[in-house]
């Protein structure tokens, strides 16, 4: 079993949408996967077709979790219309950044709240905040690789510099088993200049880490996401699925 965080310090680069669509094509590959929203936007959640807070979330556990209390992840999966299962988040979960502070232990609690569940998953995907606070942290001790999801453009490029500060640190001091499993470019058009600059940048920068998927525009992710679907529930015919399957099939490469 292995833990995937996606996670960069920039919002609208395209985690969700990569979350969703990964999750999809893997488990079309025949792997069991389990997503966890951990960004209080909930927009993970709201994706797979949750408009309101469901009874049961990541904060509901993690509450019991902080207060000592037995916090059973199990409980709180949902299975989305197109067949994900899904931990979803809710706008409550931004009071957890303040609440893991003065926890003892408190980056490893995403660890001991996803330990029971390993052995009933391939991979557990987990969608960050675009920001490094407590909640992000807890993902990347819990996890075996991170994705960066990115737009090529310039200020996301400062994103992922930022991120790999960070990433450095965390790997050291809290999880030395935790590895940069790519970058994935998203929202991707070779006929830009721009963003054919931002991707040799990247490959000069990073070499070895960029992808070779690349995840073109296309509206048809958007409006997927507008219907509470994958990609490929949506329209596997489209470039978006595409993508998206090869992406699967880059990752899985990439794990063994």
């Amino acid at each position: 079993m292995t833990v995937i965080s996606l996670a960069i310090q920039k919002g609208g680069s395209g985690k969700t949408t990569t979350a969703i669509n990964l999750a999809a094509a893997l488990q079309r590959a025949g792997k069991k996967v389990l997503l966890v929203d951990a960004d209080p936007q909930a927009n993970l959640t709201q994706a797979l077709g949750y408009a309101e807070d469901p009874p049961q979330h990541l904060y509901t556990a993690l509450k019991k979790e902080i207060a000592g209390e037995e916090a059973l992840l199990s409980q709180v999966i949902l299975t989305s219309s197109c067949g994900l299962p899904l931990i979803p988040a809710s706008l409550d979960l931004a009071g957890a950044e303040l609440e893991l502070v003065g926890m003892y232990g408190r980056e490893q609690v995403f660890s001991w709240m996803l330990k029971p569940l390993l052995p009933q998953f391939d991979f557990i995907l987990i969608d960050c905040p675009p920001a490094i606070g407590m909640l992000t942290v807890n993902a990347l001790v819990a996890s075996d690789y991170v994705l960066l999801p990115l737009q090529a453009e310039f200020l996301p490029l400062k994103g992922v510099r930022s991120f790999m500060y960070h990433f450095e640190t965390i790997k050291k001091k809290l999880n030395q088993h935790l590895e940069v499993l790519g970058i994935v470019l998203t929202k991707y058009d070779d006929r830009k200049s721009m963003n054919r600059q931002v991707l040799k940048q990247l490959e000069t920068e990073y070499t070895g880490k960029v992808l070779d998927t690349y995840i073109r525009s296309n509206i048809q992710l958007a409006k997927a996401q507008e219907a509470g679907m994958d990609i490929f529930s949506y329209d596997e015919t489209s470039h978006g699925a595409k993508d998206y399957r090869r992406l699967g099939e880059d990752f899985l490469s990439r794990i063994k």
